[in-house]
């Protein structure tokens, strides 16, 4: 129980360390550029308690949970000996943790509804859901994608940079060709899925995976997933896009 405690309170003190720049920065610009006074202060200390707080039990959430379960689910894998297994946990891992992501979910209703302004699609409710519902799909059947190739080149060896300059070469590509309204949130979608909930559980994926085989290296060959699932889903979703339009 100490321990726990003095966990968290080193938590929160890493917390309070690392939103201090923020906080200054806010105060800064505001009082010596703006020179106007914070707009109800009680609020936004109460805000930023929150934030603090928040940000501690998930720090701490990741290092008592998410992180040890993922590696031990590697270690479990690799011991198996299961190549088919180990691939579909690794997309199933993948696919769930996207849609749940909370980041994609808002790009995605943003999107639709931009859609609909911008007569892409019907303004209905229903046209709106089916798009969003589209995309979020589609997001996560490419992270799903993404980190089965990933596992792949921990088993095999493969050079990351080559995977990764020839990703990158064919989004170039489909950047011509995709239409105009959906470059934007393709290019956005990489980034939003690899947030809160995807990176812990795939980060510790890979490690676990290459501390398990023989040969490969934690640090070289453990990292590198959370790249691929940034990537494939520019290029799924340009060619959602090219798609539906």
């Amino acid at each position: 129980m100490k321990d726990t405690i003095k966990k968290l309170l080193n938590a929160m003190l890493g917390s309070l360390r690392d939103l201090l720049p923020i906080v200054l920065v806010i105060l800064f610009f505001q009082y010596v550029v703006l020179q106007q006074a914070l707009p109800d202060v009680a609020q936004l200390l109460l805000g930023v308690v929150f934030v603090v707080l928040g940000l501690t039990f998930f720090i701490h959430g990741l290092e008592q949970g998410l992180f040890p379960i993922g590696e031990s689910m590697a270690h479990a894998f690799a011991r198996k000996g299961s190549v088919f297994w180990l691939l579909t946990f690794a997309f199933c891992l993948g696919f769930g943790t996207t849609v749940a992501e909370p980041a994609l979910i808002a790009v995605a209703e943003e999107a639709a509804q931009v859609a609909a302004t911008g007569q892409m699609i019907e303004s209905s409710a229903a046209a709106k859901s089916q798009y969003a519902t589209g995309l979020r799909f589609t997001v996560a059947f490419s992270v799903g994608l993404a980190i089965v190739i990933g596992v792949m080149r921990i088993l095999k060896g493969w050079p990351i940079h080559w995977l990764i300059i020839g990703g990158y070469v064919l989004v170039v590509i489909m950047t011509f060709f995709a239409p105009q309204e959906i470059i934007g949130i393709a290019y956005d979608s990489g980034g939003v899925t690899t947030s809160t909930i995807t990176v812990p559980l795939v980060t510790a994926l890979g490690v676990g995976l290459a501390s398990s085989i023989q040969g490969r290296n934690p640090m070289i060959d453990g990292f590198g997933l959370i790249a691929f699932a940034s990537l494939t889903p520019i290029i799924f979703v340009m060619a959602y896009g090219m798609i539906i339009s």
